[in-house]
């Protein structure tokens, strides 16, 4: 149990270890004729299992400039989307892109007034008490100064014929934002006849069906709208072939649990890629959205890579898992009464996520600790299957239990697989 053998003609191997080599042929002859079978199943689950962990890569660190950041969402991302804007504005200081959403804390932590007052309009949205619970907050720290707001910017929007999320919520958001923002800089698009739904100029249902995937095809290029409000006048966007890549990383890393994704997704453009830094977006899916509701749709179909990749504009997907209600994100505190400050557990997870990308908190100067892979496992940093060893939280492998490794510490009891200096 747990031997590394390599390549080499009669050998096997088993990515990334460097255990003892032996024959293959000296391993079986040891064991007992009836059970070799047994044995080559095990060997051959073992190194599939160790290649699957190892196959999920790690965000790229420090490859945007903090000072380029926006976010933007649909429905429960919407909602989401405004959260992040005005509880941390100094990050997203680009702005929000709100389709279907509402204003800040729209449901006070009460069920009733997400499905009520926020979605349906079946009572009024006290928008003049919102905007001064945001002061409230912002005074407290509870969230970042209500003054950055007054350099961003803001795009809704809200098809005509949306089900869901009545209209009028989006009209209140426009009025809940005028209060930190110059009118110029909100732009409202209210004009397309669309259900509830991410809507692009080329892919997906028609424009006023209603279900999964929730991409509408309405003939309007919504990603693009809104990231040239957003981010200034944009070059074409790229029709072709992408030229980047995509990354699917351990979002275990930035936090685990509270209705969040084992994994995330980030398209990173070739321009950013070892280059000045990028702009950055963080596009948030719906409820029923995300890659275990309708696959990779939401991250490669909704428009957002093509003018990502000719704009450098790395565009970050984190994602909900099955501990989320409905796959939504946590808009009215399904999972935490902080669901909408900074110390919000989702909240800071995808704050977390963009100052790794942001090269904020360098993970070299984080705690790291060189031990044994059987260490790490007494000390519960890391988890163990048949005597292969994964870091706890990022679920990175370390090879076999007998080998050393060296981990980084990024949040309580969250480890990443990393050199200690």
């Amino acid at each position: 149990m747990g031997m590394d053998f390599e390549t080499p003609p009669g050998k096997i191997a088993v990515s990334g270890c460097a255990a003892p080599r032996l024959q293959l042929r000296e391993i079986l002859m040891s064991i007992e004729p009836n059970r070799r079978s047994a044995a080559l199943a095990l060997i051959a689950f073992m190194s599939i299992s160790a290649t699957a962990a190892a196959a999920a890569e790690p965000l790229p660190h420090n490859i945007v400039d903090r000072t380029q950041v926006s976010v933007s969402g649909l429905s429960s991302g919407g909602f989401m989307a405004v959260q992040m804007h005005v509880a941390y504005s100094a990050t997203f200081a680009k702005g929000a892109g709100v389709v279907a959403g509402g204003p800040y804390d729209c449901a006070e932590g009460a069920l009733s007034n997400a499905l009520g007052r926020c979605m349906t309009s079946s009572g009024s949205i006290p928008v003049g008490h919102l905007t001064a619970l945001t002061r409230t907050r912002a005074t407290g720290g509870q969230i970042d100064a209500v003054s950055n707001l007054a350099t961003s910017k803001a795009y809704l929007f809200a098809g005509t014929v949306d089900t869901t999320v009545n209209p009028r919520a989006t009209h209140e958001l426009m009025t809940y934002y005028a209060e930190f923002m110059p009118a110029t800089s909100i732009l409202l698009k209210t004009d397309i006849v669309a259900e509830h739904a991410m809507v692009t100029d080329d892919f997906g249902s028609a424009c006023a069906a209603k279900g999964p995937p929730f991409i509408n095809d309405c003939d309007f290029d919504l990603a693009g709208g809104l990231l040239a409000h957003l981010h200034g006048p944009l070059a074409p966007r790229n029709n072709g072939p992408l030229g980047g890549r995509f990354i699917e990383f351990e979002q275990g890393r930035y936090g685990s649990g509270h209705g969040l994704g084992a994994k995330g997704w980030a398209y990173v453009p070739a321009a950013c890629d070892g280059s000045a830094p990028c702009a950055l977006h963080v596009a948030l899916h719906g409820c029923r959205q995300n890659n275990g509701d309708i696959g990779d749709q939401f991250v490669r179909r909704t428009g957002y890579n093509r003018w990502a990749d000719s704009n450098r504009i790395v565009v970050l997907y984190p994602q909900t898992g099955p501990g989320a209600t409905n796959s939504c994100w946590d808009w009215w505190g399904y999972d935490s009464a902080d669901y909408a400050l900074k110390a919000g557990p989702q909240m800071k997870a995808i704050k977390a996520m963009v100052d790794d990308l942001a090269g904020v908190g360098s993970p070299e100067a984080e705690p790291c600790i060189t031990a044994t892979n059987s260490d790490h496992y007494t000390a519960d940093r890391a988890t163990m299957f048949f005597g292969a060893t994964y870091a706890k939280g990022s679920g990175e492998s370390m090879g076999w239990w007998f080998q050393t490794s060296s981990l980084q510490q990024t949040a309580p009891g969250q480890y990443r697989v990393g050199g200690c200096s």
